[in-house]
């Protein structure tokens, strides 16, 4: 499961993000306006705010910037109006890639992510070529080092209604159906558990491999570039490494 697991996918990329903390925590404000001016400004009645104040968080930004974040959407009128776009492709060797973007020009954003497609051996294809080989889950994913008991923390999870959880080698993931997301998140969260990242989104049901040395490093490049632009706020893919 490790090879597999997201908490491995955050952790590759912990290294850089902390490099880039400036673009990291725009990304984090851009996502927490969106949700408020879906849902309103207070995270108890609106789970993807709270979701976004859990990443801000576990990314390190400061409580001030979060709340400056709020208030901006929350007091907006004009400003500016991003949409939440999936674009998805497909990587070298057919690995199958989801982009989940903010973007206030889809033209400029499709644009971007053709070329760097392009540029690392794969392609930017149409609606519905690859979410067939994804399904959504809930993912909640807890410390171990503040947690050590993975008994209880194994056992806490299934009771509150978890589909399945993996132990990482500083995680545990923790796996849900979307219906039973919410309910076992806040179940955790009476418990006192903490979280390092939470999302509902889209997990492989099946997985490729890469065996070819070039187009392993031209993945890694697609993902690293994918990820670096302004507008992708997460990207999903079923590559097993």
């Amino acid at each position: 499961m490790s090879g597999h697991s997201k908490w491995n996918n955050i952790k590759r990329r912990k290294g850089a993000a902390d490099a880039q903390k400036g673009a990291v925590f725009t990304k984090m404000g851009r996502e927490i306006q969106v949700a408020v001016k879906n849902g309103g400004p207070d995270p108890e009645s609106n789970s993807r705010l709270k979701d976004a104040i859990t990443k801000a968080k576990s990314a390190n930004m400061p409580n001030d910037n979060i709340q400056r974040s709020i208030n901006k959407a929350a007091g907006a009128g004009d400003g500016d109006q991003y949409e939440d776009i999936t674009y998805e492709g497909y990587g070298p060797g057919g690995v199958a890639v989801m982009v989940r973007t903010l973007s206030d020009n889809r033209n400029r954003t499709a644009g971007d992510l053709r070329h760097i497609f392009d540029k690392f051996g794969g392609n930017l294809g149409t609606n519905g070529c690859v979410a067939f080989l994804f399904q959504e889950k809930g993912i909640l994913i807890i410390d171990r080092e503040n947690d050590p008991d993975e008994e209880a923390v194994m056992m806490a999870a299934l009771e509150a209604g978890a589909e399945d959880i993996s132990v990482e080698d500083e995680a545990y993931e923790i796996t849900t159906t979307p219906e039973d997301y919410e309910d076992v998140r806040k179940t955790l969260e009476a418990q006192g558990y903490a979280f390092l990242d939470v999302s509902l989104g889209p997990v492989p049901l099946t997985w490729t491999q890469l065996t070819d040395p070039d187009m392993e490093q031209n993945m890694e490049k697609l993902i690293d570039r994918l990820e670096e632009h302004d507008d992708v706020q997460e990207v999903f893919h079923n590559w097993e490494r």
